[in-house]
């Protein structure tokens, strides 16, 4: 076995593609390496040892998660036996706290450090969380600029690392947005990279699109089917709306959406963070069962669920959120801003603007040479 190994645990579509990329950066720096624990496709494909492929372990909700519970355990279970078993030195954790919270406390027990790359949203909701990062964390690499401070305030090492979409996006549309928009729109419907997700929210979105086509009968339809979802699924919720027979259905990455659409709905997560900065204005939705809603609702302690909105500190993207994600507000919504030239235009460019606020290309590399100041630092205070 290598003599560098590392863990890797990223529980979704967008943890694995930031840890596909750190995986590469890791490899790039330390030669003969072994990198192993839970990721998807993309982290496969960059040599990544899977224990227990992150599809499995997907969910949203905060009651969703009970019927999750069984293949929880059972990862659970595996990694902590590949954590004593394979003894790597370092653990880095991507997101997904529920989780790797728990990770990080077996790793800890036996003397593993801990970098946690991609902060959870404690600064939204539940914070009293900074004090188990504090305890089980050894060093923060955080991709928001307001995350740095949120960690100093609490004495947990943090550093800025820059977010990961610079490093493989050109942030700027390629759609002509004025002359093909005004009769026939191209919208892209991007429901999530999670089953649950896709079922709550892609019929809602099919059928504000049917609702769409009332006021642009020439409106086009693209719906995104993440490698995380089981096309099929996809396939028979589109087959269900016979008014929206021509809807194309763009499997894996979303860039060929990004080049095509003028405008988006989208599930809120990472991927409208990369719709911004192509510029690609969009109306962002959110729904969960009633139960994690008002749970939610009680916990979270900020104005937006978009983090474009939290970027930037205001309302600009709408926010259709449980009750207001109906067909009928989707569609409205979509309408409005289709037929509103200028808002649509001062929304684009303040898009194009969310790129300097997240510092430079690069983010990738910097976690990986943190990475190997980790080891570096506990091999020294092991002599």
């Amino acid at each position: 076995m290598p003599s560098k190994r590392m863990m890797i645990i990223a529980g979704e579509a967008s943890g694995d593609m930031h840890g596909a990329k750190l995986a590469q950066s890791l490899k790039q720096l330390g030669g003969d390496l072994f990198l192993f624990g839970i990721g998807g496709n993309a982290m496969r494909a960059e040599g990544v040892d899977l224990l227990v492929d992150a599809r499995d372990l997907a969910v949203v909700g905060i009651t969703e998660v009970l019927g999750k519970l069984p293949t929880i355990r059972r990862a659970l279970g595996i990694v902590r036996k590949a954590l004593v078993r394979i003894r790597p030195q370092l653990l880095i954790l991507i997101d997904f706290p529920d989780f790797n919270f728990r990770v990080a406390a077996m790793a800890k027990r036996i003397g593993i450090p801990v970098l946690y790359y991609i902060s959870p949203q404690i600064w939204a909701w539940r914070q009293g969380r900074v004090k188990t990062i504090k305890r089980l964390v050894d060093h923060m690499a955080v991709i928001l600029p307001f995350e740095a401070p949120f960690y100093r305030k609490h004495d947990v090492p943090v550093t800025f690392v820059g977010h990961p979409l610079l490093d493989r996006i050109q942030p700027k549309s390629t759609v002509d947005s004025k002359s093909s928009m005004a009769k026939a729109p191209t919208i892209g419907l991007l429901p999530g990279s999670r089953g649950k997700e896709v079922s709550t929210l892609l019929p809602a979105m099919l059928q504000a699109a049917g609702i769409i086509r009332k006021t642009f009968p020439s409106a086009r339809f693209m719906v995104s089917c993440a490698d995380s979802i089981d096309a099929d699924r996809v396939f028979g919720l589109v087959r269900e709306q016979p008014m929206l027979a021509d809807v194309d259905i763009v499997n894996g990455p979303v860039s060929e959406m990004f080049q095509k659409s003028h405008l988006l709905v989208a599930a809120s997560g990472t991927v409208t963070l990369e719709a911004a900065l192509h510029g690609i204005p969009l109306v962002i939705v959110y729904k969960v069962s009633p139960l994690s809603y008002w749970l939610g609702k009680r916990l979270i302690k900020i104005k937006h669920i978009g983090i474009v909105n939290l970027i930037i500190q205001k309302g600009l993207l709408p926010e259709l959120i449980q009750g207001d994600a109906s067909p009928h507000k989707i569609a409205a919504t979509v309408v409005g801003l289709l037929k509103d030239q200028r808002q649509f235009n001062q929304i684009r460019s303040e898009l194009l603007r969310v790129k300097n606020l997240l510092g430079g290309a690069g983010a990738s590399n910097r976690v990986a040479r943190l990475a190997f100041d980790l080891i570096r630092a506990k091999s020294s205070n092991d002599e």
